[in-house]
């Protein structure tokens, strides 16, 4: 099992994306100080390969989802930060909160453009500063969250509670629901 070579992460920012690195030196020290990072294997970035390659928890990992919503003409973006154990509620919550008619995850390519980084590691650090970052309240509660770095070739370390100190973020009570044990599903098949 390979091991992780964390380091402050103002340390680090020579291994995080640009909009990362950047947001990292405008934190006041209090929270810059709690905030770790570290490369890692970028084909292991994703949550569940990352958290079996490095024997990291999946109730560690947080996954920063872009949601896209629409009202007439007018497209709305936020991020919302969950844990990888649980599941984001975008057709309820989300939907509330972005006060749309319609939302769903933002297209790849509008999330990379948009954000600065490489899809399969945007992280809540650096986003567009007019977007809101939701975090769900479990989040918070987490000793210890791994998200991205901007970049699938590293992860940022920090505790849940640092969350709710970046900018724009707003703790959100039922953000995510739990995933349902996976008995009793059909396999999914290929249909293309």
């Amino acid at each position: 099992m390979p091991t992780l070579d964390r380091s402050p992460a103002l340390v680090a920012t020579g291994f995080l994306a640009i909009p990362v690195a950047q947001a990292l030196v405008a934190l006041p020290s209090d929270v810059l100080s709690t905030i770790q990072a570290a490369p890692i294997d970028p084909d292991v970035a994703d949550t569940a390969a990352f958290s079996e390659a490095y024997g990291y928890s999946l109730e560690g990992g947080a996954n920063c989802i872009v949601v896209a919503g629409k009202r007439g003409d007018d497209v709305r973006y936020a991020a919302c930060v969950v844990l990888a154990s649980t599941k984001l509620d975008v057709n309820r919550v989300v939907k509330k909160l972005l006060d749309v008619r319609k939302a769903s995850f933002a297209p790849m390519d509008d999330a990379v453009a948009l954000t600065g980084m490489e899809y399969g590691g945007i992280t809540p650090i650096g986003l567009p500063a007019d977007w809101p970052v939701y975090v769900d309240a479990r989040v918070l509660d987490a000793p210890e969250v791994v998200v991205g770095a901007g970049l699938r070739g590293a992860k940022v370390f920090l505790p849940g509670r640092t969350l709710a100190a970046l900018p724009n973020v707003t703790v959100v009570e039922g953000l995510a629901t739990d995933v349902a044990p996976a008995t009793d599903v059909a396999p999914v098949t290929d249909v293309g």
